[in-house]
């Protein structure tokens, strides 16, 4: 499984969390029962906890920036993608920034609408400008 395939699953398993509700760390194995992540293990690990445990301040951080759309009224899928690449912005240092963006716009044009890419990019881009600006 490549870095982008381990996305790619886990903005499908956010999606499937969102909609059943269901944000407890505890509840992994359902996640991730008969998958082969080789050397994306850990990286898939760390971004399932931290969801889990920092979904409220990601949401915040989504709110803060999206315009006219709270992230509970957001399309699941966008949703989905924009958590994943906000908490590797917020909490992943060894990420670049710019990485996670362009990897959220590539899932928004597979599974968003016509507008998500353009959505997507912006929130997450005023997201890594405010962390940026954090770390200085």
């Amino acid at each position: 499984m490549t870095r982008t395939d381990a996305r790619e699953f886990m903005m499908q398993v956010f999606f499937q969390m969102e909609a059943c509700g269901d944000f407890d760390v505890n509840n992994r194995a359902t996640y991730f029962k008969d998958n082969n992540f080789k050397a994306q293990k850990e990286y898939c690990h760390e971004l399932y906890s931290l969801v889990c445990n920092k979904k409220e301040e990601i949401d915040q951080e989504i709110d803060k920036y999206s315009k006219n759309w709270k992230a509970s009224r957001m399309p699941k899928t966008d949703l989905a993608i924009i958590r994943l690449a906000a908490c590797e912005i917020l909490y992943l240092e060894n990420i670049p920034d710019a990485v996670s963006i362009n990897e959220a716009v590539d899932l928004a044009k597979t599974y968003g609408t016509e507008d998500s890419a353009k959505y997507v990019n912006a929130i997450l881009g005023k997201i890594a400008a405010k962390s940026s600006d954090a770390d200085e």
